[in-house]
């Protein structure tokens, strides 16, 4: 049995900015205490840093830790894989405490709604089955009505 602590900035572990809006920092916690059916990381968006638009190929699961975020939910217009429109289907604010779930191959973002103050979450990415690997879809866009490429 393994353990660790979500608190401090120990054990940082860069994040590619291209995925990010702003400054955004994570502690990985699965490995520390060696999770082996789902990544669970601590996610730091500072000064209103948000993911940009992305899906996974396994479920998400996001508490939020500290300060106030928000998650937004897409909607997919279009065959197209990497060009194509989107529509904003649903904005839930997250605070300090609330946990949500999102199905896999939903399109969405999620960060800080707050230019000056921080907002983390926990974020447990559940594989989509056994020894699978866990997939992110990274696109860039413009948060209203279109994407216009993968990241």
């Amino acid at each position: 049995m393994k353990k660790t602590n979500i608190v401090g900035a120990g054990d940082k572990r860069k994040v590619n900015p291209n995925w990010f809006t702003g400054k955004t920092w994570m502690k990985v916690l699965s490995e520390k205490i060696k999770a082996k059916d789902q990544d669970i990381y601590h996610v730091h968006f500072e000064n209103g840093s948000r993911t940009k638009l992305h899906q996974h190929n396994g479920n998400q699961i996001l508490i939020g830790v500290k300060g106030k975020g928000s998650l937004e939910i897409f909607r997919k217009y279009g065959t197209s894989k990497n060009n194509f429109k989107i529509k904003k289907m649903e904005k839930i604010s997250l605070n300090e405490g609330d946990i949500v779930h999102i199905p896999a191959k939903t399109l969405h973002t999620h960060g800080s709604v707050n230019a000056k103050k921080e907002f983390s979450h926990i974020a447990i990415n559940i594989l989509p089955k056994k020894n699978a690997i866990y997939k992110t879809e990274w696109y860039e866009s413009d948060f209203k009505s279109t994407v216009s490429e993968i990241i």
